[in-house]
């Protein structure tokens, strides 16, 4: 148990400042990520350093295909979540009642990091918004060795806690569900509202963090086309139309068994939909081998990034991160961590 550094004192209490609940805490009282507990009138993280899972990833498979293409991220995460996703693919985690985990330092994390041969670190698989303060003090760490840090969050968090990791921050993967449906968030995810999401992203792109969306669509109770075309047109006006904006593919899982996997030909309609709206980078997830989920330059139709599922098999992008043939700018980031050539597809 460690001291929270995202709160303020009430009359009678606390609210925490780290997710956009602000859950208002009495004395022996948990917050509804069930991590954050209030101790002699003090705020305290259950979960600093508490890592329940890790792994050296691909990048794209946060999904990030257009920050440092074809390298690997080391990515970790601590129990619990703030959301309580019904189809939650990390159920085993982010619904603990008790965090578990092995406790490792911000310097160890770095050192496996560089052990695995990773350019950066990926604070993911949960909600990294419930062990900001660790996620804080181990990317202040890996930018000082070099290394990148990207996020894959659901974009429930305060300006506060933005603003607090934003110049150690590369890049965030932001993850709707339901293509943002208010009735879907507050019935499926126990979410109250979906306007905090819209104000991070807003914040994270101030503050020059480099975004990519995903957004899950469910047959049954999340297909949403409205609601596609209404998030991809507020992505045009607020992000940019080069914005990459990724349409994922349910599978059965956790509460959520009895419904199909979604169907390509429901995964094309949301696709065309975006880019209707005129997102020019759409690509499909969870759908290994469909023909949207390469990068191909808008300009001259030159394949520019070869994948499979979450693997690349080739990045034919310049040195600078730009079409091969034409040389048009693609929206690519993180360019000193990029991988250039043919991989092998998988990493050990």
């Amino acid at each position: 148990m460690s001291k929270a550094r995202f709160y303020s004192k009430i009359p009678n209490g606390i609210r925490c400042d780290l997710c956009a609940r602000r859950c208002v805490l009495r004395e022996k009282e948990f917050g509804f990520c069930r991590v954050r507990y209030m101790k002699d009138g003090e705020l305290y993280t259950m979960v600093y350093g508490l890592i329940d899972g890790m792994a050296a990833d691909p990048i794209e498979k946060k999904p990030l295909f257009h920050f440092a293409p074809g390298s690997r991220t080391f990515s970790i995460s601590t129990s619990s979540c703030n959301f309580r996703c019904q189809f939650c693919l990390n159920y085993h985690s982010a619904h603990r009642e008790k965090p578990v985990g092995e406790h490792l330092s911000p310097d160890d994390i770095v050192n496996l990091a560089e052990h695995y041969g990773c350019s950066g670190i990926t604070y993911t698989y949960t909600e990294p918004t419930v062990f900001w303060e660790f996620a804080c003090d181990t990317a202040e760490l890996a930018h000082k060795k070099g290394m990148f840090n990207t996020i894959v969050t659901n974009g429930y968090m305060t300006k506060e806690a933005i603003d607090a990791i934003h110049p150690n921050l590369d890049a965030a993967s932001i993850n709707f569900k339901g293509s943002g449906n208010p009735d879907f968030y507050k019935n499926l995810m126990s979410v109250p509202k979906v306007t905090p999401i819209f104000e991070s992203m807003k914040r994270l792109k101030e503050n020059g963090v480099f975004i990519e969306l995903t957004n899950l669509i469910i047959p049954e109770v999340g297909d949403f086309k409205e609601d596609t075309r209404k998030l991809a047109r507020w992505v045009v006006e607020n992000l940019g139309e080069r914005t990459p904006f990724h349409i994922i593919a349910f599978a059965p899982t956790y509460k959520m068994t009895h419904l199909p996997r979604t169907p390509p030909s429901m995964l094309e309609r949301h696709i065309r939909i975006a880019k209707e709206e005129g997102l020019v980078f759409v690509y499909s997830g969870n759908i290994a081998g469909h023909d949207y989920e390469n990068t191909f330059c808008p300009n001259c139709g030159t394949i520019a990034v070869d994948r499979y599922s979450v693997f690349l098999k080739a990045n034919h992008l310049d040195e600078d991160g730009k079409c091969p043939k034409c040389h048009a700018d693609l929206n690519i980031a993180g360019v000193e961590w990029m991988v250039t050539g043919k991989s092998r597809i998988g990493w050990f």
